[in-house]
């Protein structure tokens, strides 16, 4: 009897992602030509947790026409970054049995600058990706070529950015299939990224697995060693690459829908708040992305639920 309802729960669970697509989730990543009043962005897009992407809405940041690889030198080229590190472009990422995240250097900007445009060579993959508000606590000096936030956005959502990331990287850096809790708005300045996104209601066919975290050291003679964090807990993170997804060891994800966009220069994403995603970017990309906190509203409380029973029923 128990094992014909835990079927039966099973059999909801695969169906579900499904029924969700049909009713609310988009083939593509729709276009906006130009920003959304605070109403039509609260009402067409964050309510139904929908993502699109935004074009002319940066038309106004100096940054636009400024932000290059050598005006950064200039103007940045001297101060120190928080840099991201790793042997193969992946920072926060499943690595065997381990949860990876990156070795963090403080470099003068400039550093990274001669690695991408190929004056210097560093051991691994570099990335500007702190993302504790790096604009305005590591690079000031650039927060007049952009807003300080996204006033429709603010307006609609009640409440300033909680933080104001900076990216900047090599076309090698990856970063790995994960969801966040905040409402993001993400700004290409120059250049290129590449979204895979899976909306929240996939969740069913997306493994979790638990890790032991670990950190990238980078030696003296610059090779890469890892190092258990003991003190942590284990960390849940999906094991899977959707670009190469190993079928064999989750075929479920087989039937997870994935939708691919790509952001240029001068668009913004919206990526709403507990959406899959998983980004590549081209060489030298320049990026600036906002951070608002989600409502933990009952929309989050049902995903909270697919969540547990997705875990609950081993369907993970």
């Amino acid at each position: 009897m128990a094992e014909a309802a835990l079927d039966a729960v099973r059999r909801e669970l695969r169906e579900f992602p499904a029924a969700a697509r049909e009713l609310s989730v988009p083939l593509a990543v729709p276009y906006l030509d130009e920003p959304p009043t605070p109403l039509h962005f609260y009402r067409d897009w964050v309510c139904p947790n929908k993502p699109c992407i935004i074009r002319n809405a940066l038309q106004h940041w100096p940054a636009l026409q400024k932000w290059s690889l050598p005006y950064l030198r200039a103007t940045v080229g001297s101060t120190e970054v928080s840099v991201a590190v790793t042997p193969d472009g992946y920072a926060d990422a499943v690595r065997g049995d381990r949860f990876v995240m990156p070795a963090e250097r403080r470099l003068p900007l400039s550093c990274v600058l001669d690695v991408l445009e190929g004056q210097a060579q560093h051991q691994g993959v570099l990335y500007v990706q702190k993302q504790c508000s790096n604009l305005p606590t590591e690079l000031p000096q650039l927060l007049p070529d952009v807003e300080p936030h996204v006033p429709w956005a603010s307006e609609a959502l009640g409440k300033m950015p909680d933080a104001v990331n900076f990216w900047l990287g090599e076309a090698a850096a990856v970063t790995s299939l994960h969801k966040d809790h905040y409402e993001n708005l993400y700004c290409v300045v120059s250049g290129e990224k590449h979204f895979l996104l899976h909306p929240p209601s996939d969740r069913p066919f997306i493994p979790y697995e638990l890790y032991t975290p670990a950190t990238y050291q980078l030696t003296e003679e610059g090779s890469f060693t890892l190092v258990d964090e003991e003190a942590m807990e284990k960390v849940p993170w999906i094991p899977l690459d959707p670009l190469a997804p190993d079928l064999a060891r989750y075929p479920s994800y087989s039937q997870a829908q994935a939708l691919r966009c790509t952001v240029r220069a001068g668009e913004m994403l919206y990526l709403p708040a507990l959406w899959f995603h998983h980004v590549q970017q081209s060489h030298g990309c320049i990026a600036v992305n906002f951070w608002y906190d989600m409502e933990y509203d009952l929309k989050y409380s049902y995903f909270q639920l697919l969540d547990s029973l997705t875990k609950a029923s081993g369907l993970d």
